[in-house]
């Protein structure tokens, strides 16, 4: 398993977790952390063995956001020529694509988050397929409150996620999210009392995941997103699509077979994805 300077990652059979592990550090967000991200959540979606990945952290702060050493580097922040205005916009659109990798990855991304979130935080769990919390895991856009606005994907997915005017409230004024107000919008599934709860719910959850055949969760998936960013009348066409792609006699016999045994069903791992220039 290759190791990463702001986070770890794990497997316990088809479930991984990345865990951020600078607890002395709030968890913050290195410039490495953002590099590193995708690639490790590429590695495991192109593997082809994880069925579900959980995101946790350790401490009793879930992440504080983007680390002060990113705005630290004078040269990277220069915006004075409209070529360094370009070259501003193409490095933080990477940071963008840091987090669109849980999106594109074949398996669901659950945040197990524990403790407050905040800044760069929202962008990430926003990008998760689900969000999980401690009670006292408040949120918080806190780009509003140093000058600047949300542009890693807060802006973009949140109203998705709550009552866009709640979405537009927590931007605008730059005020705390708490955990039992962000449970009643929807965007947290479940609010749990500590941490040790929380593990215990989001491993039951991704347990449950895990026990299903990989291709019709990717289905699931590529379907939803698909979903959210066109008509109904193209969903419905693409999702006929997908299936028809995926459809799987054998998945939907052991499936059945595995029901009607009182046992879990033993399905194929998804195809090791190659990529271009990959030995």
């Amino acid at each position: 398993m290759t190791e990463y300077t702001s986070f770890k990652v794990s497997q316990d059979g088809p479930i991984a977790r990345i865990t951020l592990n600078r607890p002395d550090k709030r968890n913050t967000m290195t410039p490495a952390f953002w590099a590193e991200l995708p690639q490790a959540v590429n590695a495991l979606s192109d593997a082809g063995e994880t069925r579900v990945l959980i995101l946790d952290a350790e401490g009793p702060v879930y992440t504080a956001g983007m680390d002060i050493s990113v705005f630290t580097d004078a040269n990277a922040l220069k915006t004075d020529t409209a070529s360094l205005r370009e070259a501003f916009m193409t490095a933080a659109t990477a940071l963008q694509d840091s987090f669109t990798a849980f999106e594109k990855a074949r398996f669901p991304v659950i945040a197990a988050i524990q403790g407050p979130c905040v800044g760069g935080g929202v962008d990430m769990i926003c990008a998760a397929d689900m969000r999980y919390g401690t009670d006292d895991a408040w949120l918080r856009i806190e780009e509003t409150n140093i000058g600047m606005f949300a542009d890693v994907g807060t802006l973009q997915r949140l109203p998705g996620l709550i009552p866009e005017g709640v979405a537009r409230e927590l931007a605008y004024t730059g005020e705390t999210l708490s955990a039992d107000r962000a449970e009643r919008l929807g965007l947290y599934n479940a609010v749990l009392p500590d941490g040790e709860a929380l593990k215990a719910h989001v491993d039951r959850i991704a347990h449950s995941i895990a026990q299903k055949a990989p291709l019709t969760i990717s289905g699931i998936k590529r379907s939803f997103l698909y979903a959210r960013d066109h008509t109904v009348s193209d969903s419905l066409e693409h999702a006929m699509t997908l299936q028809a792609s995926l459809w799987s006699p054998e998945d939907i016999m052991e499936a059945m077979t595995a029901r009607g045994e009182k046992r879990e069903g033993e399905f194929k791992a998804l195809t090791p994805v190659k990529r271009m220039g990959q030995s």
